[in-house]
């Protein structure tokens, strides 16, 4: 199970592994924390005491430092499994649902006309739909689209990585995914 990490604003960063989490926790580097803790890590047997040590991890983790400017600037990086989860598996063209084998990244102006490989620029395509437009456009095939690509926000991005979210990541997440995300569908 994977933590969330945020900066101290409570901006998404990253996703952590329970052991990079626990390494924060023992640095001081967590400046406060959301959700019910979720996992225990046990530690060595204190030789003093007898205790064993315990450091309970919770699911949203805000780290202490400055936040980068550019962060809030920054536009999630594109990947095919991104892609085709934003667009919910559909293919533009047709409308109909796919098996994530049978989609394809299909670029809206084609790279060989000057169409760049961007969010705006990019859909979720069937290999049959995608193999008939092959490098015409919209306009030159009478074809239009059955969704219109968005750049997914920070809080989407989150979503999009694939990760097995816990409830209390899930609701802080969706609390600032815009109200007509494609992603709201699917989740609430």
């Amino acid at each position: 199970m994977d933590v969330l990490q945020l900066d101290v604003s409570g901006r998404p960063q990253a996703w952590l592994s329970a052991r990079d989490a626990a390494v924060l926790y023992a640095n001081d580097g967590v400046a406060w924390t959301l959700g019910d803790p979720f996992m225990v890590m046990r530690g060595g047997v204190q030789r003093r005491t007898g205790l064993q040590s315990r450091l309970a991890l919770h699911p949203i983790v805000a780290v202490r430092g400055a936040v980068p400017s550019r962060a809030w600037r920054q536009e999630p990086a594109l990947s095919n499994p991104k892609l085709f989860a934003r667009d919910r598996q559909l293919c533009a063209y047709c409308g109909r649902h796919f098996h994530l084998d049978d989609l394809t990244r299909e670029h809206i102006v084609p790279t060989s006309r000057g169409g760049h490989d961007t969010w705006r620029n990019c859909i979720t395509a069937c290999r049959s739909c995608n193999g008939r437009k092959a490098d015409r456009t919209l306009d030159e095939l009478g074809w239009q689209l059955y969704y219109l690509p968005y750049v997914p926000s920070v809080y989407e991005d989150m979503i999009l990585r694939g990760r097995r979210i816990v409830a209390d990541q899930m609701a802080f997440l969706l609390a600032s995914v815009p109200l007509n995300s494609r992603l709201r569908l699917d989740m609430t």
